[in-house]
């Protein structure tokens, strides 16, 4: 039975361009695999603990030795990377905060890579490879080559460095210019902005299209 892992970061509810696309992700992955489950966390309504002390302590302690404080943050990471494990797909949507990813996906990764569960120790071997992993990104401004911020989105270059112990490879499907609306400054942006937006759902009707087979 093929699983969805469908995760949102977004804090703008119903205004997020980041969830529509990732929704019509979701729709698309289930129109091609009727039957399938899904299994759905919003990062941006309920994010996980930041990282501390105690999350660090619980791995590098025998698990006898662990805290109450210390087995529950081991118990949080080893439901976060059982999400993934069940997952044939991972559906991401993440929009661009202050030109990095949102803290809540920072966190996500921080409990996703928990030695022994995400990667082995021993080898470095990442233990969440052969699946697929689909980021649905936005960005409010332009951040393309030769533009006056290229090179200033953080958080797509950062996210597969972040993720590589785990054999995780994200791709990238993202709309940009989506402030162009909303900001009189960037009005003139607007068809720019629409040609994105429809680029990315394009992209995103194709993911899981039969594949024609020549006669």
């Amino acid at each position: 039975m093929p699983h969805l892992l469908h995760i949102d970061s977004s804090i703008q509810g119903d205004h997020s361009t980041s969830r529509t696309l990732s929704s019509q992700a979701a729709a698309a992955w289930q129109a091609a695999h009727p039957g399938g489950t899904v299994t759905y966390r919003d990062l941006g309504a309920s994010p996980l603990p930041h990282f501390d002390h105690e999350s660090w302590l619980a791995r590098t302690v025998p698990p006898e030795q662990r805290t109450s404080a210390q087995a529950e943050t081991w118990a949080l990471a080893e439901q976060v990377v059982d999400e993934v494990k069940r997952a044939d797909t991972i559906l991401l949507g993440m929009p661009l905060y202050n030109f990095g990813a949102p803290s809540s996906v920072k966190s996500w990764v921080d409990h996703l890579l928990t030695p022994g569960l995400s990667y082995d120790l021993g080898t470095g071997a990442g233990l969440l490879t052969d699946r697929e992993f689909i980021v649905l990104a936005s960005r409010g401004g332009g951040y393309g080559e030769g533009t006056p911020r290229e090179g200033w989105d953080h958080a797509a270059p950062w996210l597969p460095h972040a993720l590589s112990m785990t054999g995780l490879e994200p791709r990238f499907i993202t709309a940009e210019l989506t402030l162009a609306k909303v900001k009189p400054q960037m009005a003139e942006l607007i068809p720019l902005a629409d040609e994105s937006l429809a680029a990315a759902r394009r992209e995103i009707d194709g993911l899981w299209s039969p594949v024609s087979i020549p006669a």
